[in-house]
């Protein structure tokens, strides 16, 4: 809508630009924070860089091409919006209504642009935490490129872009269950992003890590977090920021934006008790990294599901997610997949339960409250399809970059460090002078001492 026909909705804006804020800082340095926490001392500075890396590939990339090709208008096949329609944000000058607010919303689409990016951002961000420690930074930002164009992109369209995986008249919903005006009966529930962040990013993280492999020593050595108060600041960091995700997803400051902050909450202090009650009853200790891990859960959680919820709903979404997610990090024992940093135990495993809950707990027509089995089947239907697409792209993505770039750094430099041998830095001073005891971790991977500071992993040795 040209600037001259329409009058700014000055509120809204704000909102959303200050909702586009928080959502940037939960990968940095929220989500660089609670990865680098979590990682071995000599990996640390490595995993904060996949999280920034990612920042600022896909921050180039969606204003060349990404918007246009989750939000343009040129419908192609229900899967793509054309990227050159809005090539370099040409024709995004005026002002949108994204949901057609009746007398308010109106924003510059700048701002839409703006808080959308972000989201893409996060959830190429996401996936690094699945395969920490060992891979080629260069191989990474290729296949974050690639991934981001080829499974992000069409996923934001098929979900919010009128797509496929939308309320629109030629989407599946319609299909399945009939559309009365150009709109779905059974409308998809999706608020913030259950299905195009994190079922999409927590997929891509299971396949990466069985494409990529484990860690040298999985399974045999304690690889435990080297600074748990990091990961504790930034799942704190993560809780604040999300407000911006799931309060901005609906682009206004109104009651619906109130609902959501307030189940936000809910979800994840419910989710975060949830962990720590099944880490207490199986190990006999409730941890801090439980807890951190617990408010991850909760957020993801309740991320599809905050718009149609009630606080109470949203308390027993909550509880479970934390549960479930409890248990299911430690999937990756069981079966030999090396998900480094659980992001397939959390983000794969809420989302798909944030992404089902919304069908049974949705105050208008979840199955839990008299509406039927249509909303559940539809949502267990759409997280599927979501599972299917970012698998396939993942996998044809990382096969082809294991054939011609390769995904491993050598034994020796996985052994000794990653920061060291690929970014030439060290996070931590932790020489201990001349023929330090440090100095034998690269006495045993058969290298010698690097001439910058050396490292140690401290609790995670």
């Amino acid at each position: 809508m040209p600037l001259a026909d329409a009058t700014i909705d000055y509120a809204a804006t704000t909102f959303v630009i200050l909702c586009a804020s928080l959502v940037l800082l939960m990968t940095v340095p929220a989500l660089a924070l609670f990865y680098g926490g979590m990682t071995r001392a000599k990996s640390v500075l490595n995993m904060m860089m996949m999280s920034f890396g990612a920042a600022g590939l896909v921050g180039v990339i969606y204003v060349l091409y990404g918007y246009s090709m989750s939000f343009g208008t040129e419908n192609i096949a229900g899967i793509i919006a054309n990227p050159f329609e809005k090539f370099g944000l040409a024709g995004t000058d005026g002002l949108v209504n994204p949901f057609g607010y009746d007398g308010y919303g109106d924003i510059p689409e700048l701002a839409l642009v703006a808080f959308q990016m972000t989201f893409a951002i996060i959830t190429v961000a996401l996936i690094s935490g699945a395969i920490a420690d060992r891979v080629k930074f260069g191989t990474w930002m290729v296949f974050a490129a690639l991934w981001v164009t080829l499974a992000y992109f069409p996923m934001a369209h098929m979900v919010w872009g009128g797509g496929l995986l939308s309320a629109a008249d030629g989407g599946l919903s319609a299909k399945l269950f009939g559309a009365t005006d150009g709109k779905a009966d059974v409308v998809p529930i999706d608020f913030a992003g259950g299905t195009v962040v994190h079922i999409n990013a927590g997929m891509a993280g299971l396949v990466l890590a069985l494409i990529v492999g484990v860690r040298l020593g999985f399974g045999k050595v304690a690889m435990r977090p080297h600074n748990v108060p990091l990961t504790m600041i930034g799942a704190g960091m993560l809780w604040v920021g999300w407000f911006g995700f799931n309060a901005g997803s609906e682009l206004a400051a109104d009651g619906t934006a109130a609902l959501v902050w307030v189940n936000t909450t809910a979800a994840t202090a419910a989710a975060m008790l949830g962990w720590l009650i099944v880490e207490k009853l199986r190990d006999g200790h409730a941890t801090s990294v439980g807890a951190a891990s617990g408010v991850v859960a909760g957020l993801v959680a309740i991320t599809p599901a905050c718009g149609a919820l009630s606080p109470l709903g949203s308390i027993i979404l909550g509880i479970f997610a934390g549960a479930f997610c409890a248990l299911a990090v430690g999937l990756k024992y069981r079966f030999g997949y090396d998900d480094s940093l659980d992001v397939v135990g959390v983000h794969l495993v809420a989302g798909l339960w944030g992404t089902v809950g919304a069908g049974l707990l949705s105050t208008t027509t979840g199955l839990f409250y008299g509406g039927g089995f249509q909303q559940t089947l539809l949502q267990i239907v759409v997280a599927l399809v979501t599972m299917v697409v970012s698998g396939v792209v993942t996998l044809v993505l990382g096969l082809l970059l294991k054939a011609t770039m390769g995904w491993r750094i050598d034994k020796d430099a996985e052994t000794a460090g990653i920061d060291q041998f690929v970014h030439a830095e060290s996070a931590y001073d932790l020489t201990a002078g001349s023929g330090g005891r440090f100095a034998g971790a690269f006495a045993e991977a058969g290298v010698s001492k690097p001439s910058a500071p050396s490292i140690t992993e401290g609790a995670s040795a």
